[in-house]
């Protein structure tokens, strides 16, 4: 099912088709000579991933067909949707864009990274301005609990066990959604990360098991945690970005975590 704007409709299209389906897409680009894209396609979740690597990598694909239209048509500026995942285990933190290497050897991460080297080969060799988020974790209204917040929230609503990997010391940062989109629009709307990477996400760190108890606080929930064997791979002991860029673009304060989970814990 798709989770479309509540808006009216004269204000947006939505056309169902697949990235990478050429042929279809191209027919897209040449009806609609659209200034700016956003590629947000791609297959994700770890555990997903994981268990069908071939599958993320035709995400190569519809890497190629939006670069390849994109400039054919002379949009202004592409936005690709990477991910933490590029950085793998870190060794620097906060993870900075310019200096943290990226050594992920996971296949959704190699996708990712390998997605970066298009888009800024396509400016080097064809002038198309380019912007690249790495998105870190992102929660919000709407989202599938196969994700951890919104799974966490289902389960302790429920008054069910709350399972994590390993002992929970893990630790990850969670950016609001609205905090995201108000950045990656501002880009937009403000000329800003042309031909850039910017991290997008939060600078606070908490430790999954943390999140957990305080999301069975916030519900009020009786849920029991329970730990399950440690992910053999993709389950990164920390995540902690340099988000100077995000900040400076943004130019407002972020929602708090606490603030945010009381949201999404009112609209479930």
């Amino acid at each position: 099912m798709h989770k479309l704007p509540n808006l009216d409709t004269k204000k947006f299209k939505f056309i169902q088709a697949g990235v990478n389906d050429f042929g279809t897409l191209a027919s897209v680009f040449l009806q609609y000579r659209f200034d700016y894209v956003f590629h947000n396609a791609a297959e994700v979740g770890v555990q997903r991933t994981l268990e069908n690597p071939l599958l993320v990598l035709n995400d190569i694909e519809g890497i190629k067909n939006i670069l390849k239209l994109s400039s054919y048509s002379k949009v202004k500026r592409v936005y690709f949707s990477s991910s933490s995942e590029v950085y793998g285990e870190p060794i620097e933190f906060p993870q900075n864009e310019n200096t943290t290497p990226l050594n992920s050897k996971l296949p959704y991460s190699i996708v990712k990274n390998l997605g970066e080297a298009y888009f800024k080969s396509y400016h080097a060799s064809y002038g198309l301005d380019y912007t690249i988020f790495r998105f870190f974790n992102t929660y919000g209204e709407n989202q599938s609990t196969d994700f951890v917040i919104p799974k966490f929230i289902e389960l302790a609503k429920n008054n069910l066990p709350i399972t994590i990997y390993g002992d929970g010391s893990q630790t990850r940062t969670f950016c609001y959604v609205d905090d995201n989109i108000a950045t990656t629009l501002a880009t937009l709307d403000e000329n800003k990360g042309i031909n850039d990477v910017i991290n997008i996400g939060s600078d606070v760190e908490i430790s999954v098991l943390d999140l957990a108890k305080e999301i069975i606080r916030l519900t009020n929930s009786s849920s029991e945690i329970k730990h399950l064997p440690t992910l053999k791979e993709g389950d990164m002991t920390r995540r902690k970005p340099d988000i100077s860029k995000m900040k400076s673009i943004l130019n407002r304060p972020m929602v708090t975590l606490e603030d945010g989970l009381k949201k999404l814990i009112a609209l479930s």
